[in-house]
């Protein structure tokens, strides 16, 4: 074509390629990530392809399309394709995702992508590998930007954990002050320490309010271990079951209220505590269960893919992700962060029934035991990381007017509609 694009088939200018299935699903703490048709569920330690690959759902979520910038799995629900520079495979990656590939499903009793259909889609690109490059250049950009907010939302969830782990699990403002008194010091001070951080001569050069604060709140942890069914946990702290500090939620919401938005089910919650994602269809009942904010949201599926999100608006659920609330408003920040660890995933795992598909049990999860602080210490725990996912719903909710921006970009930078000259200064 005179204009510098040329008209092609998808299957001629990237033909698509069978995943294969992984045996390997029980090694899922290797370091090679394993993508199905809805992205990556699980590691392994080998690798299918040695470098990047765009991948496209076969089965499942299908053509919903992925990119691998690094060697990876491509598992028996995916198509692949692969392209000699990684730049490219950004056009391949960024042109499938405009082809409306998921609304190519087939009329089988298991809904997939046909190849052949998806091969005698007609497309047009420019001529030069430089141009198909330089087009795409403003989404990639939009991306690193999406990328990077969600490594400081990863940050905040790693700080929220790491203060948890510390009061809740390893007690180490308790062994401070057992290790002080032992020393002949100030247990207090010791604990201060320990939960601010800082030392005894930082904590002399703090504001007066933030050093009252800071000391009622080392006031509020013993300063003695005793024993228990769960070994040694802080003295006056008691052994309690999940159905102690929390509860299943019974309400229901109406189908004309649910969007795409504000639906969550088992899909369009991303595993490996990653959140949620828009869903892609509204369930087909008059009414499902409803969350409010403030809610945990757990998928019930396959606990070992670790889907979980502390909801941050109301909606409904469908009947296969749990919805946990709080029975002492304030707390529910330390209920989040409890279910949250590992240890909880794996007693869904152990309690689950099916093998095939493993459902965690819902009356064996309200009976995990876990020991519990002061429901003031639980409040104040709570107060304290909330500002951080505060934070976190400020930068997804940046991420979806960028997501949509994108969304709006890509058809038109595709179709030649928009130039990338034309876009200088608009996206940075």
């Amino acid at each position: 074509m005179s204009d510098g694009w040329f008209k092609t088939t998808v299957g001629e200018y990237s033909p698509f390629v069978y995943g294969k299935a992984i045996k390997k699903d029980d090694q899922r703490t290797m370091g090679i990530p394993v993508y199905g048709s809805n992205g990556i569920y699980t590691y392994s330690d080998s690798a299918l392809v040695q470098q990047h690959a765009v991948i496209i759902g076969r089965k499942g979520s299908v053509g919903k399309v992925h990119l691998s910038a690094e060697k990876c799995w491509i598992s028996d629900t995916a198509f692949y394709v692969i392209k000699d520079s990684l730049d490219e495979s950004y056009f391949v990656y960024y042109l499938l995702s405009s082809l409306g590939l998921e609304n190519m499903n087939t009329d089988a009793a298991v809904p997939g992508l046909n190849r052949d259909n998806a091969h005698r889609l007609e497309i047009k690109i420019p001529n030069s590998i430089e141009k198909r490059i330089n087009l795409v250049e403003p989404l990639i950009k939009l991306d690193q930007k999406i990328h990077l907010n969600n490594q400081i939302n990863q940050t905040l969830e790693s700080i929220a954990q790491a203060i948890f782990k510390s009061w809740f699990v390893d007690f180490e403002p308790v062994r401070a002050k057992i290790a002080a008194k032992q020393a002949g010091q100030d247990p207090e001070l010791a604990a201060m320490c320990v939960i601010s951080g800082k030392s005894e001569a930082e904590l002399k050069q703090m504001a007066k309010e933030d050093f009252a604060e800071l000391q009622a709140t080392a006031a509020l942890f013993p300063d003695e271990l005793v024993e228990s069914e769960l070994g040694e946990v802080p003295k006056g702290w008691e052994l309690q079951q999940i159905k102690d500090i929390a509860k299943y939620c019974t309400n229901k919401i109406s189908l004309k209220d649910l969007t795409l938005e504000n639906y969550i089910s088992t899909e369009n919650m991303l595993p490996e505590k990653k959140g949620i994602e828009k869903a892609s269809s509204l369930p087909k009942a008059n009414s499902v269960p409803a969350f409010r904010k403030g809610n945990i949201l757990v998928s019930n599926i396959r606990p070992y893919f670790k889907k979980i999100w502390l909801s941050s608006f109301d909606g409904g659920h469908s009947n296969d992700v749990l919805n946990f609330e709080v029975l002492e408003k304030e707390t529910e920040e330390y209920l989040y962060n409890l279910i949250y660890r590992d240890s909880f995933f794996d007693q869904m795992m152990a309690s689950s029934k099916g093998s095939k598909m493993p459902r965690g049990d819902k009356k064996a999860i309200m009976d995990f035991q876990t020991v519990t602080s002061s429901v003031t210490l639980r409040k104040l725990y709570s107060k304290k990381v909330r500002k951080f996912y505060s934070q976190q719903n400020s930068i997804e909710i940046e991420n979806q007017i960028l997501t949509s921006l994108g969304d709006t970009l890509l058809p038109k930078l595709l179709s030649g509609e928009v130039e990338v000259s034309d876009l200088q200064g608009e996206v940075t």
